[in-house]
């Protein structure tokens, strides 16, 4: 396949505008890699299930599902040629019918507080908006006295619930305010003390499994030692078995072709924790695996209840 103005290649994209800014970033990785003219690639905006609700929990209305599943629909279709994806919003077990075939280079992997200089600042009882069960359990592990409650909506409807005092503070993904060029908001927050979500910073290229001819096109853009990360992370999620109510954070990172995940497991209301760490070649996802196994094995019956072990 040869993309042309005639024949553009094209990408599927929630109409959100990170999502759109990331979808971004793929054309230039693409016409960049490849040579090619502007009008070779061209974004097709769609939106998503997740989008249309905002007023319930994501894992109150289906998970993860709702991000992608109208741009698989589209791959299926042949609407669009690749989709682009927050690795996060990925499900972690997918129809072999599509295929990852490229991350860009990772971003900042941590998240980033809204509202107060650390979380040890937050006043006594202060209220935090997050829909994410990982970040409500680790801030109630470091604060059992904080109130989280819902937020939903994108960057911007998020900072204007902050700003009309819905709530006090919350938490958003360094990556996708230094992508919307607002890097300046907020303080991050160290993975030491918060462990980001699996796939946090990542951006995925999907395609359809059976589309070789794409895939050879992606590879040029492809970033291995993200990929091999994200990777490694995902099949630690996939050995765990939780769903969108589990709090779970996972962080790998790779060294002179060795790669270190981290990971912790957490009990709805942050006060049971079990974490650990392994060291092992990109190829092996059994260590991965092992590691959740691990954590499950030293968790309470009501943690592992979570995971559906």
């Amino acid at each position: 396949m040869s993309p042309s103005t005639s024949t553009p290649l094209r990408i599927g994209t929630r109409s959100s505008p990170l999502a759109l800014a990331q979808a971004e970033m793929t054309k230039a990785a693409l016409l960049a890699a490849h040579g090619w003219d502007d009008a070779a690639v061209i974004l097709v905006p769609m939106l998503s299930g997740g989008d249309k609700v905002q007023d319930r929990p994501l894992a109150e209305i289906g998970g993860k599902a709702l991000w992608t599943k109208e741009l698989e629909r589209a791959l299926l279709t042949r609407e669009i040629d690749i989709a682009v994806h927050s690795m996060k919003d990925v499900e972690t077990l997918r129809a072999d019918a599509f295929r990852i075939a490229a991350m860009l280079p990772r971003a900042d992997v941590r998240d980033r507080l809204i509202g107060a200089d650390s979380i040890a600042a937050l006043p006594h009882g202060a209220r935090v908006g997050t829909s994410s069960p990982r970040r409500a359990a680790q801030l109630k592990a470091l604060r059992p006295d904080l109130v989280t409650a819902s937020i939903r909506g994108n960057v911007a409807t998020r900072l204007s619930k902050l700003e009309h005092g819905e709530f006090d503070a919350t938490l958003l993904a360094a990556a996708g305010l230094d992508r919307l060029g607002q890097g300046h908001i907020g303080t991050a927050i160290a993975a030491s003390e918060m462990l980001p979500a699996a796939a946090q910073g990542a951006i995925g290229i999907d395609c359809l499994s059976e589309r070789h001819e794409l895939a050879a096109l992606l590879d040029p853009v492809n970033h291995q030692p993200t990929f091999d990360c994200v990777m490694a992370e995902r099949a630690f999620l996939e050995a765990l078995g939780g769903t969108c109510h589990s709090p779970i954070a996972a962080q790998a990172s790779i060294d002179k072709g060795r790669i270190t995940l981290k990971a912790e497991i957490l009990s709805e209301d942050g006060s049971e924790k079990r974490q650990g760490q392994t060291t092992f070649a990109p190829a092996d996802l059994v260590a991965p695996a092992r590691l959740a196994r691990q954590l499950l094995d030293a968790a309470s019956p009501d943690l592992r209840a979570l995971f559906g072990q």
